[in-house]
C-alpha cells in the first residue's frame, strides 16, 4: 500500500513516545526528591515542617498552573514544542537548585522544575493519542504513567545511596543535565502527527484554534458536568498518594514505624511501583470492559480503605499495614483512567484543553495537602527535634492523614456522581 495509505510502523510511533516518556521520567524523579532528601533539605535550609512543605509544593504550584495553558497549547501547537521547551526549563530549574543557597532559591528553582515538567503528562497523552490507536489509548496512558513513575522510585533508594556518595546536589545536576539532552534529543526527532511523514493519521483533522475561541474553548469545558467532577476525583485518589510519597510518608515510616532511611525509601520505592503497576492495570481494564466509571472507583475505594488503616490503625502490624499502603497504591493507579475518561467527556475539539483541565485537578490535592500537613504537623509539634531537625508523635501524624483520608472520600463521591462515557466520545455527561 501507499505510505499515504499507511499508518504508522509501531517502532517509528515507540520512538516518539520513548522521548516524551523519558522525558516525562525525568521530571518525575525531581518531582519526588524532597521526600528522600527532607532531612538534607530541612539541614541545609533551616526549615521546619511548613517550611519544607512550603518547598515542596513550589512544583505543585506552578505544576498545576500550567496545565489549562499546556492543554490549550497543544491544541494551537502540538506536542513537540512544549515537550523541548518544557524539558529545557527543567533542566534549568534542576541545576539552579542544585546551587541553591537559601530557602527563596530553592524555592525559585522547584517553581522553574515544576513549570518545566507541567507540561510533559498531557503532550505526552497528546502524542500517544495521535500515534498509537484509540483503542489502546488508555493501555498506553498506562504504560506512560507507569514510566514516569519509574523516576520516582529512582529517586528513593537509588538517589539515597547516590546522595551519600556524592552530595544531592550533584546528582540533581547530572539530572538537570540529562533533561537539557532529552530536550535535544526531542527537538531532533520528535513529529506531532503521522501526517508530517506521510502517513494516515489516527486523529480527525484538527481546525488550529484561534485566542477567541481558545478562551471560548476554556469556559466551555466547564458545561460539561463530567469537568467539574473529574477535576475534583483525582485531588484524593492520586493527590493523597502523591503527597504521602512525595514527602510525608518518609518521615512518618522513619518517626512512628521506625525504619531506618533505607527501609523506609524501599517502602516508598513499592509504593510507587505499585502505584505504576495500577496505572497499567486499570487502563487495560477499561479499556476491554469499555468502561471508565467501575474501575475508577474500585481503585478509589481501594485507596480509601488502605488510608482508613492508615489513620486509624497506624501502629498495626506492619505486615498488614505495608500491604495496605500497597493496595491502596494499585488503586491510586485508576486515576490514570480519568484522563480518557475526561477528554471522552467534551467534544474532540477541545479534548487538549479538557486535558490540562483534568491534570490541573490532579496536582490540585497534593499542592494544598503538602504544606497543609507541614502545618499540622507543626502545630501539633511537642518541641522535640535532633540536630536541628523537628521530631512530631503519633497524634500529629494521625490528624495530618486523616485530612488526606477526608480528601479521598470527597473524590470517591466524586468518581460515583460522574457519567460513563463506555470508553467513546459522546456528549451525554453534558448538564
Amino acid at each position: 500500500m501507499p505510505a499515504a495509505l499507511q499508518f504508522p510502523p509501531l517502532r517509528l510511533a515507540l520512538l516518539f513516545w520513548g522521548i516524551a516518556a523519558a522525558a516525562y521520567m525525568a521530571g518525575f524523579f525531581l518531582r519526588v526528591t524532597p521526600g528522600v532528601l527532607n532531612v538534607d533539605l530541612m539541614r541545609d535550609f533551616h526549615l521546619n515542617a511548613a517550611q519544607l512543605g512550603n518547598l515542596a509544593s513550589f512544583y505543585f504550584y506552578f505544576y498545576a498552573a500550567s496545565q489549562i495553558p499546556t492543554g490549550i497549547a497543544n491544541d494551537r501547537f502540538g506536542p513537540k514544542i512544549l515537550i523541548v521547551v518544557g524539558q529545557a526549563i527543567t533542566g534549568v530549574g534542576a541545576l539552579l537548585f542544585a546551587l541553591a543557597a537559601s530557602f527563596e532559591s530553592a524555592a525559585v528553582a522547584r517553581a522553574l522544575i515544576g513549570l518545566g515538567h507541567g507540561v510533559a503528562w498531557v503532550s505526552l497523552l497528546e502524542l500517544s493519542a495521535a500515534w498509537f490507536a484509540p483503542r489502546v489509548f488508555g493501555t498506553m496512558s498506562g504504560l506512560s504513567l507507569a514510566l514516569g513513575t519509574l523516576g520516582a522510585v529512582l529517586a528513593q533508594a537509588p538517589l539515597l545511596i547516590l546522595s551519600h556518595r556524592f552530595g544531592w546536589r550533584w546528582v540533581l545536576a547530572a539530572v538537570g543535565l540529562l533533561c537539557l539532552g532529552l530536550s535535544l534529543l526531542a527537538l531532533l526527532r520528535i513529529r506531532n502527527r503521522p501526517e508530517e511523514l506521510g502517513y494516515q493519521g489516527y486523529l480527525p483533522p484538527r481546525k488550529v484554534p484561534s485566542l477567541v475561541e481558545v478562551g471560548r474553548g476554556l469556559g466551555e469545558v466547564w458545561r460539561y458536568r463530567n469537568t467539574a467532577l473529574l477535576f475534583m476525583a483525582p485531588g484524593g485518589v492520586c493527590g493523597a498518594f502523591l503527597t504521602f510519597t512525595t514527602l510525608w510518608g518518609m518521615p512518618f515510616l522513619l518517626q512512628q514505624r521506625r525504619l531506618s532511611a533505607a527501609e523506609a525509601s524501599w517502602v516508598v520505592a513499592a509504593m510507587l511501583v505499585a502505584f505504576s503497576v495500577g496505572g497499567v492495570l486499570w487502563g487495560r481494564v477499561s479499556d476491554r470492559l469499555r468502561r471508565r466509571k467501575r474501575p475508577y472507583l474500585l481503585g478509589g475505594l481501594m485507596m480509601l480503605g488502605g488510608f482508613a488503616l492508615l489513620v486509624l490503625w497506624p501502629q498495626a502490624p506492619w505486615g498488614l499495614l505495608l500491604a495496605a499502603l500497597l493496595l491502596a497504591s494499585v488503586g491510586s493507579g485508576s486515576m490514570v483512567v480519568g484522563f480518557a475518561w475526561a477528554k471522552e467527556s467534551v467534544p474532540q475539539r477541545l479534548a487538549g484543553t479538557a486535558s490540562g483541565v483534568h491534570n490541573t485537578g490532579v496536582m490540585l490535592g497534593a499542592l494544598v495537602q503538602l504544606p497543609l500537613l507541614g502545618w499540622v504537623l507543626d502545630l501539633l509539634w511537642t518541641g522535640r527535634q535532633v540536630a536541628g531537625v523537628r521530631l512530631y508523635d503519633g497524634a500529629a501524624f494521625q490528624a495530618a492523614n486523616g485530612v488526606l483520608l477526608a480528601w479521598i472520600a470527597v473524590s470517591v463521591l466524586c468518581v460515583l456522581l460522574a457519567h460513563e462515557t463506555h470508553a467513546k466520545p459522546t456528549f451525554a455527561a453534558a448538564a
